[in-house]
């Protein structure tokens, strides 16, 4: 898939999820908080554990100067 095709996705589902948001305000607006509770566990599920660059690991030390 080219770089385009992304774009034109990602923009469309933009205008999509923003029509949603707009004609369902009433419902959503309601249950904000249940929204927010809901978001922080996905946040932790899809969060990426790699990206620190793996600190502590045994391998990683120094080599001595002996």
């Amino acid at each position: 898939m080219n770089a385009s095709l992304k774009v034109a996705l990602l923009m469309v589902a933009v205008i999509v999820g923003f029509l949603l948001l707009r004609e369902h305000w009433d419902h959503v607006a309601g249950k904000w908080v249940y929204l927010l509770l809901l978001v922080c566990p996905l946040m932790h599920l899809f969060h990426g554990h790699g990206g620190h660059g793996a600190h502590g690991k045994p391998d990683d030390k120094p080599a001595s100067r002996e």
